[in-house]
């Protein structure tokens, strides 16, 4: 089968076109014919080699497509049913056919909601559920923070989820003026620029995708018993060390959540909240923002990501092919 493949670390250019065998599924697992795959930092950061993958590697956390096979053990899922998928547990997206537990899969059928705009999901909307109600517990009426508030991923579905979850004041950061307008569309109550954010108040959760300075300053803007969840380190910075007596001394809580090691830790809890996320965005409870490429312009997209140029989620057609 045709797919996209890593063969050595380094920038965009590396990706290559490539032909490699079709993954068959095993016990509990299911194949999937791709017709599109989300493009994620997850997936840039692989290509850098800041994850230790093996090489040649075939990226791509998420997808949506039909269902090809299934393993022993798989029931209530049949070839031809449409999904989408997390594959972010052994990766895999970027090709024609991929492979992932049963449990990383949500069916798509009676809902009302397009194949690319289901492969925008899984990662981002999945992780935004998981982190505010798992990971910070977020009670109604809570404030909310959230940094990089008009990414094209996560951070355009952590305001929409914070609002479904019933917060309070939800607050969204941005690097530049430009991208205000944009954050604005995705449940945000405000928008502000991040190096104002000392102006912004105090919340009882925020969340850091960017690291760097951004992540002292996310602690100083915690309430008393707040919670800052750190899910990334966009800004490539330095590692922050939050000092453990400040901690106790200002009822403060630091968390981090991966969802990669979630999924393989918590297949079972990953799948609902998954499909939870699919039911909302067919409600038109959660909105993603979709540009689709074709999976030849993969260089391009990862270059896009890479330099903060997206506002909304990235798409890769695959079925093109």
């Amino acid at each position: 089968m045709k797919a996209v493949t890593i063969p050595e670390f380094g920038d965009a250019g590396v990706l290559r076109a490539d032909t490699v065998p079709i993954p068959v599924p095993g016990p509990g697992q299911v194949a999937i014919d791709v017709a599109y795959a989300g493009a994620n930092f997850a997936e840039v950061l692989y290509r850098r080699g800041v994850v230790d993958v093996p090489l040649p590697f075939v990226p791509g956390i998420e997808v949506a497509g039909y269902v090809r096979a299934v393993g022993e053990g798989v029931e209530d899922l049949w070839p031809g049913r449409p999904v989408a998928a997390l594959t972010i547990v052994d990766s895999g997206g970027y090709a024609e056919v991929a492979v992932t537990a049963a449990d990383l899969v949500a069916p798509l059928d009676g809902l009302d909601i397009g194949m690319g705009t289901a492969a925008a999901l899984p990662s981002n909307s999945t992780t935004a559920l998981l982190v505010l109600d798992r990971v910070a517990r977020i009670a109604p009426g809570e404030s909310v923070l959230v940094h990089a508030a008009a990414a094209g991923g996560v951070g355009s579905q952590l305001g929409q989820a914070a609002r479904l979850l019933g917060a309070g004041r939800v607050v969204g950061t941005v690097g530049s003026a430009a991208k205000i307008d944009t954050a604005k569309g995705f449940g945000y109550d405000e928008v502000i620029l991040r190096d104002r954010l000392a102006d912004a108040g105090q919340f009882d959760i925020v969340v850091d995708m960017v690291g760097g300075p951004t992540r002292r300053a996310s602690l100083d803007r915690l309430a008393s018993m707040g919670r800052l969840v750190i899910m990334g380190n966009a800004s490539g910075a330095e590692d922050v060390g939050v000092p453990a007596n400040e901690l106790w001394f200002t009822n403060k809580t630091v968390s981090g959540f991966n969802l990669a090691a979630f999924a393989a830790a918590h297949p079972d809890e990953t799948g609902r909240a998954l499909r939870r996320a699919v039911a909302a965005a067919a409600k038109g409870e959660l909105r993603v923002q979709v540009e689709a490429l074709p999976l030849e312009r993969v260089a391009e997209a990862h270059r896009r990501i890479e330099a903060g140029a997206t506002t909304g989620k990235l798409v890769l057609d695959v079925a093109a092919l």
